[in-house]
């Protein structure tokens, strides 16, 4: 079996925990971190069923940026 290095994301909406994937924008959510990082390895697992690992979108240092903009 093939190890893969994803890159995730994790945050807290409301009282729930998302968890975000940045190679296959895979998501999914739970109470805890724990539980929503353990939804997105199911969700991911689906995922890698019917797309190949040669469609992984590479991701290298991702970073956190913050943008203000107006809204009518």
């Amino acid at each position: 079996m093939k190890e893969i290095n994803l890159k995730n994301v994790i945050w807290k909406e409301g009282k729930c925990y998302v968890a975000w994937n940045l190679n296959t924008a895979v998501s999914s959510f739970g109470d805890t971190r724990k539980e929503a990082l353990n939804s997105l390895g199911e969700a991911l697992e689906l995922y890698f069923e019917d797309v190949p690992i040669s469609k992984i979108n590479r991701v290298e240092q991702p970073g956190l940026v913050h943008c203000q903009f107006k809204h009518a």
